[in-house]
C-alpha cells in the first residue's frame, strides 16, 4: 500500500511539473517564470526596499584618492609640473586661448572670416575624449575601448547608435587604432589622438565649432587638415598666451592662499622639491610670484623650464643648459652640476637624476596629464607620481547630490531585478521586462547629463571607467583635485587604497 501511494504521488508531482513546464513556455528551469503580477510585486518590493535605504555619506572634496599604497615617509624629494597643478587657472584661461586659435585660424591660415563669430561653448567638451583625425568625429571610449553610445559628436551634431555603428562597424575600436604599438610610434602618425590635458578642451571645442560651420554651409574640408590646423593655431598662440597672462596674472590664475604654507610644511621637514615645467620662465615666474611671493625660487633646489615633456623623460642625451635671468636667453656653459638659485632649460630626467641622486621611491612627482607627466617616470625611472585632477571638484560635488545618489542606488538595484527575471519568455512578461529596461536607460542618461550633457563623466561611462580612469589609476599613485589638500595629511601620511570587488566577488562574505 505504502509503495502504491509513493507511485502515485511521484506521478501527480510529475504531472504538475510537465504542466507548469507546458506554461512557461517549454523553459526548462520553469521556477523563472513568473506571471505579471509576480513581476511588479518583485518590482514594488525592490522600489520600497531602494526607497527606504539609507543613502551614502558624502565623499570629501578635499581629499587624496590611492589607487597604489604610497607611504609618504619613503618619499624625500617632492617634483612639481606648473600648469594646472601648482597654477590652476580660471575659466578666463579658456576663452583666452579659445579666442587666440580662432584669431590664428583666420589670420595666418585664412580660414573665413565669418568663423570669428563662432564663439566659445564651455561645457561643451571634457578632458580625456578621443578624436578620430580621419573620420573627424569626437567620442568618448571606456577602459575597454568601447564607444559610449550617446557620446560621439560630428561637429557639434550628436550621432545617432545607427550612425556610429555605420561609420565604424562595430562598437568596440582596435587597439592599433588607438594606442601607438611601440616606443617609436609614440609622435608618428595615430589615427586617434585623446584630449589627456585641460589645456586641450578649448582646441577641441574651436575644432568642432569649426567643423560645424563647414557642415552648415557644405563647405568641403579635410577632416585632417582641419584638426592639424587648429592644433597648430593653438601650439602658435601660446607664446601670445603667455605675454598676455604676464601682465594680468590674477585674472586667470586662481589665488592659493595655501600653497605657501605647502611648501613651508615640506621644507620644515626637510624634503627636498623640484619644479620641472614645459612653461617658459618669464611666464612661470609672474605666477609663481602671485601665488608665493617674489621669493618662490628660495623653495626649490633645481627648477627647469621648458623642458619638452614627454621628452625631458624620454630622451637619453639632451644637454641641460642655464637660463640666465638677466638677458632672457641661454648660456652655452657645460652643466656640471644643478645649483639652487639658478633656472635651467631643456634637458633629461637622466641629468637630473645622475646630478641630484634622487631615484625611485623617494621621489614623488605631481603633474596633471597621465602621460607627459606620470607615465614615463613611473615606467622607466620607478618614480611615486601623483595627479592633480582639477575637475575632480566637480566631479565629488555632483556624486553628493542627493538625486544622484537616489538615481545610483535606484540603478543599481533596478539592473539587478532585471538579471534575475530576464529569462522568462512570456510575451507578456517581456513587455514588463521591455519596460523596465527604458526606464534604466532613462536612469544612466540622467546620471551622465548631470556631470556634462554631451559627455558625462570625466571617470566613467555609464558603467566602466572611462578610457583616462584606467590611464589615470595604471600611472598615478595617488590623485587629488588641488595639491594643497595634502596640508589635510600628515608628511609621514600612509595612503591606503580600498580593496576593490571583482566580480566573482560581488556576492561573497568579505565584500
Amino acid at each position: 500500500m505504502l509503495l502504491c501511494k509513493l507511485i502515485v504521488s511521484s506521478t501527480l508531482k510529475l504531472s504538475l511539473r510537465l504542466l507548469e513546464k507546458q506554461k512557461c513556455g517549454g523553459v526548462l528551469e520553469f521556477q523563472r517564470c513568473h506571471s505579471i503580477n509576480r513581476l511588479e510585486s518583485a518590482y514594488q518590493a525592490i522600489r520600497d526596499k531602494c526607497d527606504s535605504k539609507k543613502l551614502p555619506k558624502d565623499v570629501e572634496i578635499k581629499a587624496v584618492f590611492a589607487c597604489n599604497e604610497l607611504d609618504l615617509k619613503e618619499v624625500k624629494v617632492y617634483g612639481f609640473d606648473y600648469d594646472y597643478t601648482l597654477a590652476c587657472y580660471k575659466p578666463s584661461m579658456d576663452y583666452l586661448l579659445y579666442n587666440l586659435g580662432r584669431q590664428t585660424l583666420i589670420e595666418q591660415f585664412k580660414y573665413p572670416k565669418a568663423i570669428g563669430e563662432l564663439h566659445y561653448k564651455p561645457g561643451f567638451a571634457i578632458r580625456g575624449l578621443h578624436y578620430d583625425i580621419e573620420k573627424g568625429i569626437l567620442l568618448k571610449l571606456d577602459s575597454f575601448l568601447q564607444i559610449q553610445f550617446g557620446s560621439v559628436y560630428r561637429g557639434l551634431t550628436p550621432l545617432s547608435n545607427e550612425e556610429v555603428l555605420q561609420v565604424y562597424k562595430n562598437r568596440i575600436i582596435p587597439i592599433a587604432y588607438v594606442e601607438a604599438r611601440t616606443e617609436l610610434e609614440q609622435d608618428a602618425y595615430t589615427k586617434m589622438v585623446q584630449l589627456a590635458d585641460l589645456f586641450s578642451v578649448p582646441e577641441m571645442t574651436l575644432l568642432c565649432n569649426v567643423a560645424d560651420y563647414f557642415e552648415r554651409n557644405h563647405i568641403d574640408f579635410h577632416p585632417e587638415i582641419l584638426f592639424r590646423d587648429v592644433k597648430n593655431s593653438f601650439r602658435n598662440s601660446h607664446p601670445v598666451m603667455h605675454k598676455i597672462v604676464e601682465q594680468n596674472v590674477s585674472e586667470y590664475i586662481k589665488h592659493s592662499e595655501d600653497l605657501r604654507l605647502f611648501f613651508n610644511r615640506l621644507v620644515a621637514a626637510d624634503k627636498k622639491l623640484f619644479l620641472v615645467t614645459n612653461s617658459p620662465y618669464r611666464f612661470v615666474n609672474k605666477g609663481m610670484a602671485m601665488l608665493i611671493g617674489n621669493d618662490w625660487k628660495d623653495y626649490f633646489d633645481v627648477i627647469i623650464v621648458q623642458a619638452r615633456k614627454p621628452r625631458f623623460f624620454t630622451e637619453k642625451s639632451r644637454p641641460i643648459r642655464v637660463f640666465d635671468e638677466q638677458s632672457g636667453t641661454h648660456v652655452w656653459d657645460r652643466v656640471m652640476k644643478l645649483e639652487k638659485g639658478k633656472i635651467y632649460y631643456e634637458g633629461t630626467v637622466k641629468q637630473l637624476q645622475d646630478m641630484t641622486g634622487w631615484r625611485g621611491h623617494q621621489v614623488l612627482y605631481f603633474g596633471d596629464h597621465p602621460y607627459s607627466d606620470l607615465a614615463d617616470v613611473t615606467l622607466e625611472h620607478g618614480w611615486r607620481t601623483g595627479a592633480i585632477i582639477n575637475e575632480l571638484t566637480h566631479e565629488i560635488e555632483t556624486l553628493n547630490r542627493t538625486d544622484f545618489k537616489q538615481n545610483a542606488n535606484w540603478l543599481q538595484m533596478l539592473t539587478q531585478l532585471i538579471e534575475e527575471h530576464q529569462d522568462c519568455e512570456d510575451p507578456n512578461e517581456q513587455r514588463v521586462l521591455a519596460k523596465w529596461m527604458q526606464e534604466r536607460d532613462h536612469i544612466r542618461n540622467e546620471i551622465k547629463f548631470v556631470f556634462n550633457e554631451q559627455f558625462g563623466s570625466v571617470f566613467r561611462t555609464y558603467h566602466n571607467p572611462t578610457y583616462f580612469s584606467r590611464r589615470l589609476f595604471r600611472f598615478a599613485d595617488i590623485y587629488t583635485s588641488n595639491i594643497t589638500n595634502l596640508l589635510n595629511y600628515s608628511v609621514n601620511h600612509t595612503f591606503y587604497p580600498r580593496r576593490g570587488v571583482m566580480p566573482h566577488e560581488y556576492s561573497s562574505y568579505f565584500v
